[in-house]
């Protein structure tokens, strides 16, 4: 459930502006709530903040548990004296505009690497004690899996697990044992890696919650089959010793795609799951309350019933609908001490069914208003008050690049100029300010939480979106300018807070 009227903002930390070439968990994001606090957003939702792999996507993590080492704070570590200022200079040489993923991973690798290389010998007492306390906590639960996998994994040259040696694929001890012993320097620098994740993560929290914010984050429900987990534990999904999916997840088709969406994640082994009480769903979720207050668990549909295709189609045609154990799962969940609060992404043909679990369960959904104002019978009145209210989320267009069309627009120009005249009729605004008019439409609803993507507050256009889902190129690369918001956005901002008695 969600307390109070709140408005929050939609801004992925690697979108943070800084010098070193992608926002990180540091500095950066201790300003970004300084923002925050003078706009009066009391919550800020980031995306998936997990280790990343090609295409750089949040939504495909390497693991559901480690962080993503590219959001490791620079200048926390310089302070700590594990780096110098000097040693910088290949980070602070990247675009400001966007993330260059290309240039900054192997450069922040280097750097990271040498800090933790340090660490043993420059780090002082009280943080050595912190660091053996989180490898208690986390080595056998998922830390030494995720490092020994990252290793192994540099080792067959970054390949999918699925086509390592057999003797890696089939995790046996020996092999184990001996990468464990060869390569113990860099399983140690991964485990500390993570820490320092850690670390900067809980020191982000305390400074969010003395300015009365809330950390919003983002759950998908699949796991990738390339990850730490699918590889260190296979018996929660259905994939066979070889590490091949049976059948894998997807949607079917609708009317915004003939074929349907094959997404490729491998199928949880729910009768698995259910006859371990759930306890890995139950770590995933505590593991997610040490790191925010609430999460969005993206494609929510999935917990009551899930579009299963056999593996090796090209499209998700041929899939069925097949029953997944919701009830059980959020009762447990929700009995479990430590969980932040959930949302459920309940977007797209949603059936009485998931609508029913999730009301049984007390789960705010989610409104989109960039989809709402699309149909005309809409009214803004009708927005339930358990839910969070969007302007769009991070896979739509901006507000202003939806208004105007874009080259990437799947809509005519008929269609378009259709939204144009509806969105102006619902906020009674006009073409130049209709992104702080559909701010104003979400902060005026009944929802409890209203969101809007940072873009949207800046009054960006398409060339700010974030993804185009579908499409693996050029997505997740924006960041905000290191001036913006201006002082006078902010205040305006804050008056819009105000009047619709979020503050």
């Amino acid at each position: 459930m969600l307390e109070n009227r709140s408005a929050g903002v939609v801004m992925h930390l690697t979108s943070l502006p800084g010098p070193f070439g992608c926002g990180d968990i540091g500095d950066a994001a201790g300003k970004f709530l300084r923002v925050l606090s003078d706009m009066k957003l009391k919550v800020w939702q980031v995306l998936p903040a997990g280790p990343t792999a090609y295409g750089d996507s949040p939504y495909q993590p390497l693991s559901a548990f480690a962080g993503n080492e590219m959001l490791v704070g620079i200048d926390p570590l310089i302070r700590a004296g594990l780096l110098r200022g000097d040693e910088t200079a290949v980070l602070e040489s990247l675009p400001a505009s966007h993330v260059d993923y290309g240039r900054l991973i192997p450069g922040k690798r280097t750097l990271l690497n040498t800090a933790a290389t340090r660490f043993d010998a420059t780090a002082d007492s009280g943080l050595k004690a912190d660091y053996d306390e989180f490898i208690h906590r986390n080595d056998s639960q998922w830390l030494h899996d995720y490092a020994l996998f990252r290793v192994i994994k540099s080792l067959h040259d970054e390949r999918p697990w699925s086509q390592w040696d057999q003797e890696y694929l089939l995790r046996e001890q020996t092999a184990l044992d001996r990468i464990g012993i060869q390569h113990a320097d860099a399983i140690k620098r991964l485990k500390i890696i993570q820490f320092l994740f850690h670390q900067q993560w809980q020191v982000l929290r305390q400074c969010a919650r003395k300015n009365d914010i809330r950390l919003f984050g983002d759950i998908p429900i699949y796991i990738a089959l390339d990850s730490s987990d699918a590889w260190a534990n296979p018996e929660l999904l259905l994939i066979d010793q070889q590490g091949q999916p049976s059948h894998v997840a997807g949607v079917p088709p609708d009317y915004f795609s003939e074929d349907g969406q094959l997404w490729g994640n491998p199928l949880y082994d729910w009768p698995y799951h259910e006859q371990s009480g759930f306890q890995w769903w139950k770590d995933r979720m505590q593991h997610a309350g040490q790191l925010f207050d609430m999460v969005r668990i993206d494609h929510f549909r999935g917990f009551e019933s899930y579009w299963s295709v056999p593996a090796g189609q090209d499209t998700a045609r041929d899939g069925r609908w097949e029953p997944a154990p919701g009830d059980a799962l959020l009762k447990a969940l929700q009995a479990a001490p430590g969980n932040p609060v959930m949302i459920a992404e309940d977007l797209g043909v949603i059936t009485d069914e998931v609508n029913e679990l999730r009301s049984r369960h007390g789960i705010p959904g989610m409104k989109v208003l960039q989809f709402e104002v699309d149909d005309p019978e809409f009214n803004p009145e009708e927005i339930p008050e358990e839910c969070a209210c969007y302007t769009g989320t991070h896979d739509n267009d901006t507000t202003l690049g939806w208004f105007r069309g874009s080259p990437n627009d799947v809509r005519d120009s008929d269609d378009i100029q259709q939204t144009q005249q509806n969105a102006l009729g619902f906020t009674a605004g006009s073409a130049d300010s209709i992104h702080e008019d559909m701010i104003r439409l979400a902060f005026d609803s009944r929802a409890s939480l209203a969101v809007a993507p940072m873009q949207d507050f800046l009054g960006l256009g398409s060339e700010a979106r974030m993804n185009i889902p579908g499409t693996t190129i050029n997505n997740w690369r924006w960041r905000m300018a290191s001036d913006e918001p201006d002082e006078e956005l902010s205040s305006r901002v804050a008056a819009m807070v105000l009047a619709s008695a979020r503050g």
